[in-house]
């Protein structure tokens, strides 16, 4: 990680799914908090599992950052504003939210043959309602202030041939949401751009595939590396949480609108 810097020197950030699950590095919401408040920021580390907020938070308070640890579930709409009224309460007011949840096989995501109307639901209900949620209660405060950026996490897979359903057809959705947002909140000095992470080197996207498939971690991170054009291995979380930082930044004041790839190359071979 770089050294610490005044970037966001100052700037409140809510980083929604700053925790991760169980596996071997470092998840994107987690890095993306320690960036930020490496940065200057202080952080409202918000997970559905606030033990996992609480280390979040408890590393960067090593670092000498800010972090507060706050429990929310992206299916509860009433948890996300009270997590945006936790941070405006606290701090007097926000200028970036990071909507970092997302689930895929985890959530039962299935090939269009076998996807469960249940398993459905759910998904969409995490990685798309609850990001429509958090923004719904963050923007009444970013518009009055004339000022805040909105980041979401999208994913590679929108524009793959991607074989599950759910997974697919919510990041794709983001990312024309996040877009909307963008240009309906221009006037008010509103930014909202979305990340596409390509194949990622953290706990949700390989140790999940390597229990789900009764597979070792190191033969399905091999099978990922093969796949990654930029020197064949993965990204890691670092790389998201750079993307995050930069759009976060003043360094991208007149940046809105954007799907930013952080892929090593992946989407240059879709056509």
């Amino acid at each position: 990680m770089a050294d610490a810097g005044t970037r966001l020197e100052g700037k409140i950030a809510i980083i929604i799914g700053a925790g991760q699950g169980p596996g071997e590095g470092m998840g994107n919401g987690r890095a993306t908090a320690l960036r930020f408040a490496r940065e200057g920021a202080k952080v409202l580390a918000v997970d559905r599992v606030l033990p996992s907020a609480e280390e979040t938070a408890v590393r960067v308070a090593e670092q000498g950052g800010i972090c507060v640890p706050f429990a929310a579930d992206a299916t509860q709409e009433a948890t996300l504003a009270a997590a945006i009224a936790e941070a405006r309460s606290r701090w007097g007011r926000i200028d970036v939210l990071h909507y970092n949840v997302g689930v895929s096989i985890a959530g039962g995501d299935a090939s269009p043959t076998e996807i469960t109307e249940a398993a459905f639901d759910r998904i969409c209900a995490i990685n798309l309602r609850g990001c429509v949620m958090a923004i719904k209660h963050v923007l009444p405060v970013m518009r009055a202030q004339r000022s805040g950026s909105i980041i979401t996490i999208s994913s590679a897979a929108a524009k793959h041939n991607y074989p599950t359903v759910a997974y697919k057809a919510t990041k794709a959705a983001m990312i024309a949401y996040t877009q909307q947002v963008a240009i309906q909140n221009a006037p008010y000095g509103v930014r909202a751009n979305v990340i596409l992470p390509g194949l990622m080197d953290t706990p949700m996207a390989v140790d999940t595939r390597a229990r789900a498939s009764n597979r070792s971690r190191a033969e399905v991170a091999a099978e990922r590396n093969a796949r990654v054009p930029l020197r064949g291995r993965m990204g890691t979380a670092w790389d998201v949480a750079n993307a995050a930082l930069f759009l976060a930044s003043d360094e991208a004041d007149f940046i809105t609108g954007v799907a930013l790839p952080v892929d090593g190359g992946a989407l240059v071979n879709v056509v």
